[in-house]
């Protein structure tokens, strides 16, 4: 934060997961967001969770043209309701929550459309790497492909529960569903993925080795 209150969004997601690359960008190309008050615990909650953040965005299948974009709205939201968290629960579920709910409402703005996210998907640049050490960028490639795949409701328990190792109830609480239900989606997101994954392997054998 500097004096006049506003919050410099570097912009990016972590680079190194099998799912997602980042690397840092300069501040001095980043928009600005006015954010009043409370600026000692949420700039802590930025710095140590923007990555994170946007890390969780690229899964729920928002393209990292837009990560910037989304990743801000979310920290948005995340000052405007510091004041209602209860900070006995663990703090990553409450912003994958939040994420999962921006992210819903940034596509439903940007017009997209369940059909338009499938042809991103076809078209996913799953051709060969050069090099054999990047077989893990392959297997990243195929992973965030896969799971653009899946319904919105299922990707967000996966992504929880199955990468991220939260636990179904307070996955339950955050997506503000049954308990039953949580378990109900996990289950049928692992089908879904596993059907995806093979898939786009079938469809790309050199490319998703």
């Amino acid at each position: 934060m500097d004096d006049a209150g506003h919050l410099r969004f570097v912009g990016g997601v972590h680079r190194g997961s099998i799912l997602v690359t980042e690397s840092p960008r300069s501040a001095q190309t980043e928009g600005v967001a006015v954010l009043p008050s409370r600026p000692t615990e949420f700039d802590a909650i930025f710095v140590d969770h923007a990555a994170y953040v946007g890390l969780s965005l690229l899964r729920l299948g928002i393209p990292e043209r837009d990560l910037e974009d989304v990743a801000q709205d979310v920290f948005v939201v995340v000052h405007r309701h510091l004041g209602d968290y209860d900070s006995a629960r663990p703090l990553r579920p409450w912003l994958f929550g939040i994420a999962v709910r921006v992210a819903l409402a940034y596509r439903r703005r940007a017009g997209y459309q369940r059909e338009e996210m499938r042809g991103d998907v076809e078209a996913a640049d799953l051709a060969p790497l050069p090099d054999e050490r990047l077989e893990t960028e392959r297997k990243r490639r195929l992973a965030l492909a896969a799971l653009r795949m899946l319904t919105d409701d299922r990707r967000a328990v996966l992504v929880m529960h199955d990468i991220d190792g939260h636990g179904m109830p307070d996955i339950a609480r955050e997506l503000q569903i049954p308990l039953n239900t949580g378990y109900s989606r996990l289950r049928l997101a692992r089908t879904d993925f596993a059907r995806a994954a093979t898939g786009l392997r079938d469809a790309h054998p050199q490319g998703a080795r």
